[in-house]
This record gives structure tokens, sequence and C-alpha cells, in this order.
């Protein structure tokens, strides 16, 4: 039953999910949640792995689930659903587009999803914000300084850099620039 679970949810994901992997975290985390596969906690920390390896998120979030709730198969079959739909999608994309690229109702079909994209990769990212400097809920908000500050410095070094010295921005190399600084500064401030 966990096997057909985790297709049927990933598939879900996948198939109403338009804007990439980031615009997945905000449905990936209400059916881990729903079905008590991880805690809020343990979802932040989940998203951290998933974001620091390589490949694309979603396929990260749906292999790692898979295979705690089903072993092998289980990541495999959560893996499938995910990546089934779009396969699909652009299949049909593919060999129709052509006649639809300048259809009116086409174009409106994708004003109206541009939105919504936004909307739910502003939300992931608000949502990851305020849980790593703590905010649980209105009634549990256990602040960490550590984070903040960390947060703090590396949105300033990211806009020092992008912004003020236009120079081309190296991910990995910043992804391991976050890591340090949290170690050093949990050494520091605890």
């Amino acid at each position: 039953m966990i096997y057909l679970i985790l297709f049927a949810e990933f598939f879900k994901i996948g198939l109403f999910t338009f804007g990439g992997g980031y615009a997945m975290i905000p449905l990936v985390k209400e059916v881990v949640l729903k079905y008590g596969w991880l805690n809020e906690f343990q979802f932040l920390d989940f998203l951290g792995v998933c974001e620091s390896t390589p490949g694309p998120i979603a396929i990260n979030m749906a292999t790692y689930i898979g295979s705690t709730q089903g072993g092998v198969l289980g990541s495999i079959l959560a893996t499938i659903g995910v990546v089934l739909p779009s396969f699909i999608i652009i299949l049909l994309v593919a060999t129709i587009l052509k006649k639809f690229i300048n259809n009116k109702y086409f174009q409106a079909f994708l004003s109206g999803i541009k939105p919504v994209v936004v909307g739910l990769i502003l939300s992931a990212g608000i949502m990851l914000v305020l849980k790593v400097i703590g905010f649980n809920s209105l009634q549990n908000f256990d602040f960490s300084l550590v984070s903040l500050i960390t947060f703090c410095v590396l949105a300033t070094i990211y806009c020092l850099i992008k912004y003020v010295l236009k120079k081309k921005f190296n991910t990995i190399l910043f992804i391991l620039t976050s890591a340090v600084a949290g170690i050093v500064f949990s050494v520091i401030f605890v």
C-alpha cells in the first residue's frame, strides 16, 4: 500500500506543480506532514540536504522520501511518480506546441499560471527563512541568533557579489561558504 501512496502522491505533485522543484516545496511539505513521514523540523533539515546534493531538488525529495518510507522500491516509485507527469506533458507539448503557441487561450493559461508559480516559490522561501530563525508557529518561536547572523552575513555577501561588484556568482562556492559560516558562527556564538 505504501508503494501506491508514494507513487500517487508524488505523481500528483509532479502533475500540479508548474515552475520546477522550488514550486513543489509547499506541496511536498503538505504531503509528508499529512502522512507523518517527517515533522516540520525534519522537513527543514531534509530540504537543506536535498538542496545541497547534486541533481534536481524535486527528484532528490521524491527519492529520499520514497527511500525512507519504502526502501529502494519506494524511492524508485516516488521518483518515477514525480518525473512521469513532466515527461508526459513535455511529449504532448513537443507534439502540439507549434499549433498552440500563438493561441490566445493557451497564452491566457500561461498568464494565469505564472503568478501561481511565483507565489509558490515565494511561499517556500518565506517559510524557510522563518524556520531558519526559529519561527515554528505563533505559539512557538525558538529564536536562533546563530541562524539569523549566518543568514544576514550570507545574504549580504550574496548581494555584494551579485549587485555591487556585479560578478558572476558561483553557487557551489557559496554553498561551501555557507557550511563553513554555519560551523564558525555556531562555535563563536554558542
